[in-house]
């Protein structure tokens, strides 16, 4: 590489070689050649250097060997005669600058952790949820007070309990959580040596609590992006008002939802959903009279390619019974795992508090045919059937999201054990 440093001048076309005065012998320091006299091998060696700010150390201190870290950078100039020794030390007072061994690595600070998934919707303030917590009292006092006149009573004996055991029936709790919850309250009863049966009701909504703690459990949003939510559910539960308060939730919490009209059974549909999407500012994608599996898949597509974190897809209302509807259920599940391999992540199933025993024979049937991941339970406001969560937690413990008792955004909730047990037996 520094072969060139030990050649000697030839002599250019314009000077003879004969004419060439001898090379005079070297000092240490050697002059500088004239400015006026320049060989062509020299001219092609050391072009003019650009001028250097004032501050530039001296050409002979710069070293550094820079420009092998860029082969196509320029050569630097040379200072000297090729004759001059490339092995001579620096001048004393000129400080060096070239660095004799490698600096020591400095560590990468570590990446950033990635963020958390979040739970669906802010979380509320204390006023917020103190304000739910009354109208989810109102909704379930026909409930309540079926259940809370067994404890208007002196005595804790058989009575009560075979009272008890109508009124949880009533309230359709269903015979096995009812035998679960009377077992327990008579355990619970019997440790804490409790006479009075006012204190009874307490340790029956601890029972209750208990039970419906499995269903406890938040709808988690970023595990994917985006996240695909199928919502299925029959004609009148409240399926596509739902998705719109759903909307409203992760729409508060900054997440950008893209809405599938996939319901072409049912006529208003698309307009319904239609009317959501303008109240949330969101986009929509829908087909006036389209497949809806096609639409599902269109949605989950456009939905990875514009970058939204969810895609809410809502499918037409249909009976368990309507089993070639069912049918369809089934294949806009496995067109939208065609759109995205790992979708959908959650199949929400939206029912009606007000029907009962039927809402988990609706669980059960959905389940089956979609392997139902999370539900929400509307219209618990102004029913006497409010139990049905006991009885779902004891046959299909499939956790509640969202629980609603009015047609207000803010009538849609995060489900509590506690809080629904304690509203419950108010």
């Amino acid at each position: 590489m520094f072969s060139f440093f030990k050649k000697k001048p030839a002599p250019t076309p314009a000077q003879p070689a004969a004419a060439a005065p001898a090379t005079p012998a070297v000092p240490d320091v050697p002059p500088a050649p004239p400015a006026a006299i320049a060989t062509t091998e020299q001219a092609i060696a050391a072009p003019a250097p650009l001028p250097e700010p004032a501050t530039a150390a001296p050409p002979a201190a710069s070293g550094g060997f820079g420009w092998l870290r860029n082969p196509f950078a320029a050569k630097p100039p040379v200072p000297a005669p090729e004759t001059t020794s490339v092995l001579a030390p620096p001048p004393a007072t000129v400080p060096v600058s070239v660095r004799t061994s490698a600096p020591e690595p400095t560590p990468a600070p570590p990446l950033p952790a990635a963020p958390a998934p979040t739970p669906a919707g802010p979380p509320p303030t204390p006023a917020e949820r103190t304000g739910w917590l009354n109208r989810l009292k109102a909704g379930l006092r026909k409930t309540g007070s079926s259940i809370a006149t067994v404890f208007t009573g002196t005595q804790i004996d058989d009575a009560l309990y075979e009272e008890l055991e109508e009124a949880l029936l009533l309230a359709d709790t269903g015979v096995k959580a009812t035998q679960w919850l009377l077992t327990d309250l008579q355990r619970r009863v019997k440790e804490t040596k409790t006479t009075d049966p006012a204190a009874v009701k307490g340790l029956l909504a601890d029972a209750l609590a208990d039970l419906l703690r499995p269903l406890e459990k938040a709808l988690v949003i970023g595990e994917h992006t985006p996240t695909v939510i199928m919502v299925a559910g029959v004609n009148g539960a409240g399926k596509t008002t739902s998705i719109g308060k759903l909307t409203k939730h992760l729409a508060n919490e900054g997440a950008s939802v893209l809405l599938a009209a996939a319901d072409t059974f049912r006529a208003a549909a698309r307009e319904q959903l239609g009317v959501w999407a303008d109240r949330n500012l969101v986009e929509i994608v829908s087909q006036e009279g389209g497949d809806p599996a096609a639409v599902s898949f269109d949605a989950v597509t456009a939905g990875r390619a514009r970058g939204k974190d969810v895609v809410l897809v809502d499918t037409a209302g249909r009976l368990p019974t309507q089993l070639h509807l069912m049918e369809e259920l089934k294949k806009i599940r496995r067109v939208v795992t065609k759109a995205d391999a790992t979708a959908p992540h959650e199949v929400l199933l939206v029912i009606d508090g007000n029907t009962g025993q039927n809402a988990l024979a609706q669980v059960r049937s959905f389940d089956d045919a979609l392997q139902i991941t999370g539900l929400i339970v509307t219209k618990l406001d102004g029913t006497a059937k409010g139990g049905v969560l006991a009885a779902i937690a004891q046959e299909r413990p499939i956790p509640v999201y969202f629980i609603g008792v009015g047609e207000k955004l803010e009538d849609l909730e995060t489900f509590n054990a506690r809080e629904f047990a304690q509203a419950l037996l108010t």
